[in-house]
């Protein structure tokens, strides 16, 4: 068995109008530590003397405009910066690529599209048993088909479609959140926890039933201000949910389980949130025994507005002084078999997971067991004192 190959140059992983498009990222520089980048054609700027943090940029009042202004040395060709990320070919005397946020807090969406919906129900309804999530599947389908897929949130229509559901015993948390007037946020993972592109991915040995989540990643200012936008891979382990929703925490949070990259795009006149709203999400999933998985989500079906999301998240009630990353959710919960018949999908190690869409590029991840993939031994401390080191202004 083989893996399947890491992309090697910088077009793999940048949009199609990568010469227009205000890309902003972090890059570990050896000897010094994380540095704020701007990508302009080939070259990868190092901009930290303006932008000590990603925050720092992300909370100014015109962050596309301020970052025209900033200047700085070229560190790496863009084709370098992919080559040398990987792990197992990596040479720590070059740069390499990181998640593009720092402070931000990072927060998820769940259960906002339809098919991801009903998934979760059944998930919970099969108490995590994969074996038998088909004959549940079946019966709701039978009965609901898609009477979900154009309904409103909060609406009479919801309401009603409820107490469908409650008559026929199947009423969940899940349908609670996702057809009801409150959404489900809940916190990804720690702040400087998440993992770029180009690096692996982690799910707990443990689990026998999870997948990617491929998803778009808005950032968000202080301010409530949705500033920008880039991709996730909200990593899911359905086994762990399905036993409990108290388990979220386990199922969602662990080391490399968060995904953003491989840039954020700043929202321009040449990319807005309408470019988010009518996005479509494809995902890749490469198994080294030849395996393949294709799939897509379409932005157009979810059923909360970004903006609806984001007011849910910071406001009044809720502040975030560094700002935040939102990932939106996803429509993809995969049903096929990957070996025996009503197993449906799991990862194998050493999956190479691609998250593409033409305006943000492709975030692009190996997956392996949770204990196995880098340590997570950069924290906040570390970075104020690498921040320090070289005299940087916050």
């Amino acid at each position: 068995m083989t893996q399947a190959p890491w992309p090697g140059r910088g077009s793999d992983i940048l949009p199609v109008d990568a010469p227009e498009a205000r890309l902003v990222g972090r890059v570990w520089l050896p000897g010094v530590g994380p540095v704020v980048v701007a990508v302009r054609g080939e070259s990868v700027i190092d901009i930290g003397t303006t932008f000590a943090t990603m925050r720092t940029l992300t909370e100014h009042p015109a962050p596309a405009s301020a970052l025209d202004a900033a200047v700085g040395p070229t560190i790496a060709t863009i084709d370098d910066l992919v080559g040398n990320t990987p792990p197992d070919t990596r040479d720590p005397r070059r740069p390499w690529l990181l998640s593009p946020i720092d402070l931000q807090v990072v927060k998820a969406s769940g259960v906002t599209f339809p098919a991801s919906l009903l998934e979760r129900v059944i998930e919970e309804r099969a108490h995590g048993d994969s074996r038998a999530a088909a004959a549940i599947r079946a019966e709701i389908d039978a009965v609901v088909g898609t009477a979900v897929a154009d309904i409103v949130p909060g609406s009479q229509e919801a309401r009603e479609l409820k107490e469908l559901f409650v008559e026929r015993g199947w009423w969940s948390q899940y349908l609670e959140v996702g057809i009801g007037p409150d959404a489900e946020v809940f916190t990804k993972a720690p702040v400087l926890a998440t993992v770029g592109g180009l690096v692996d991915v982690g799910v707990l040995a443990t689990s026998a039933w999870n997948n990617p989540e491929p998803e778009i990643v808005t950032v968000i200012s202080s301010r409530g201000a949705i500033v920008g936008a880039a991709l996730g891979n909200d990593v899911n382990l359905r086994d762990v949910e399905g036993r409990s929703a108290l388990l979220l925490g386990k199922a969602k949070d662990n080391n490399a389980s968060a995904a953003v990259g491989p840039f954020i795009r700043l929202f321009d006149e040449t990319f807005t949130l309408d470019d988010v709203r009518v996005a479509e999400v494809s995902l890749v999933v490469a198994g080294a025994d030849d395996y393949r998985l294709t799939a897509r989500s379409d932005m157009s079906k979810i059923s909360r507005d970004p903006l609806d999301l984001a007011a849910q998240t910071i406001g009044p009630h809720h502040a975030y002084p560094d700002g935040l990353v939102l990932y939106l959710g996803t429509m993809f919960a995969p049903t096929a078999d990957r070996r025996t018949a009503g197993s449906g999908f799991t990862h194998d190690t050493d999956d190479l997971v691609a998250i593409s869409t033409p305006r943000l590029g492709a975030l692009v991840n190996r997956v392996r067991p949770a204990h196995l993939v880098a340590p997570w031994d950069f924290g906040i401390a570390d970075l104020y004192r690498s921040l320090a080191a070289r005299g940087a202004t916050i």
